[in-house]
């Protein structure tokens, strides 16, 4: 029987030789080109060499980070902590931005596989079925953080309650004309849970008597433009923003239209933004636990990595910081 090589294992399949070496290192392969690849190594009886089966046993001491963007000031906490973590563990972190762009987030995973990575931290927007084909494909490690992810192992936020709560005061302080500005439900946390926390929490203390909904992304320059249509057409009593760079392009706009914060509109955001405290007034902020999810992904990780059981899913909770960016409206009943 004549002796068989990637390259001709590479050459029936069809495909190339870096494809067959990432079938047999669990990088992603297509589930169909992976049978091709398979029906001809059973027909072949083709069995990789020593040192090429066992690359997937060696670890590289490297943990591959996939994140949005590394601007953001509660993003750029989570890494700063997650890094510093991984090395106090042993590990080496690589971080590949994506900019909220969902194929290059897929990209760079499946190049981070290539690399042979001891795990993966996806530091998630969106999930899609790209996401479980991936999960499906490959034995390597992979963790979600920010996103709930069914098919794996996910640290999150309480969205959904942080948003309550700041619906709730919203309420409590008798703002009864409102506008939120949020971001694209593809994001389930920020887009959906968040929203649909504050629109809860607004129920419970006063009839509001006008609640606008209108959405932007998480781009400040596209925020202001948002914040700046709906102050050319009204002014609301209070602005509820899905983050604080949003609520910071509100505090702009509301400057450049000549009104005074909170006096002529209130202000209120999500991320505990350092500079939300530099403000005049201080910003109303929902404070996630950012460097504390830093530390948790590199435990869990290297968990994953060690072969231990982790929760499937794990929640941090959230401080509201009231500010001073909101005024106390009158209620109906206080007028009376």
């Amino acid at each position: 029987m004549p002796k068989y090589t990637i390259a001709d294992i590479a050459r029936e399949a069809g495909v190339s030789k870096s494809t067959v070496s990432r079938y047999f290192n669990d990088g992603y392969v297509k589930e169909e080109t992976k049978e091709k690849i398979k029906a001809v190594i059973e027909r072949t009886g083709f069995e990789p060499s020593a040192a090429a089966s066992n690359l997937k046993s060696k670890q590289t001491r490297m943990i591959g980070v996939v994140s949005p963007t590394m601007t953001s000031p509660s993003t750029g906490r989570l890494l700063n902590a997650m890094d510093n973590t991984l090395r106090e563990l042993g590990y080496a972190c690589l971080i590949i931005t994506t900019d909220h762009q969902s194929a290059r987030e897929i990209a760079a995973i499946e190049y981070l596989r290539s690399l042979r990575v001891d795990g993966i931290v996806l530091i998630a927007t969106n999930l899609g079925q790209e996401h479980q084909a991936l999960q499906k494909s490959s034995s390597i490690p992979f963790l979600v953080m920010g996103q709930n992810f069914p098919y794996g192992i996910s640290i999150v936020y309480d969205d959904y309650h942080a948003g309550f709560a700041v619906g709730e005061y919203a309420s409590q302080m008798g703002h009864r004309n409102i506008t939120y500005i949020g971001v694209s439900g593809a994001d389930f946390a920020v887009g959906h849970e968040r929203k649909r926390g504050v629109m809860d929490g607004l129920s419970r203390h006063v009839q509001v008597d006008s609640l606008s909904l209108s959405e932007t992304t998480f781009s400040y320059e596209q925020a202001r433009e948002a914040a700046r249509k709906i102050l050319d057409q009204r002014i609301p009593d209070l602005i509820i923003c899905a983050t604080d760079q949003i609520a910071l392009a509100c505090f702009k706009e509301a400057r450049l239209h000549n009104l005074a914060v909170p006096e002529d509109v209130s202000i209120i955001g999500f991320g505990g933004y350092d500079v939300g405290a530099l403000l005049t007034p201080t910003l109303a902020s929902v404070h996630f636990p950012n460097a504390e999810a830093g530390q948790l992904c590199a435990r869990t990780i290297v968990q994953m990595i060690q072969g231990e059981a982790v929760p499937k899913l794990q929640v941090l909770g959230f401080e509201f910081d009231p500010g001073q960016s909101v005024n106390k409206r009158k209620t109906h009943d206080e007028l009376n």
